[in-house]
């Protein structure tokens, strides 16, 4: 869970702004994202499985 505690003197914009780094840092809004929709398991394992051919793919790729 993320806490943000408000300094003194801080206004509550530049405390705001605090708290969605830190909440971006700790990957919650990407947590969420993801699970806005069910996703079937064999598309999980299909989207992993190109994740995984593009990262391969970009690895032995010489770079020009």
């Amino acid at each position: 869970m993320t806490v943000v505690r408000v300094r003194d003197e801080e206004s509550f914009e530049r405390a705001l702004r605090r708290f969605t780094k830190s909440c971006e840092k700790a990957g919650i809004l990407a947590d969420i994202k993801k699970h806005q929709q069910y996703e079937k398991p064999s598309d999980r394992r299909k989207r992993k499985h190109n994740a995984a051919r593009r990262k391969a793919r970009k690895r032995y790729l010489p770079s020009y």
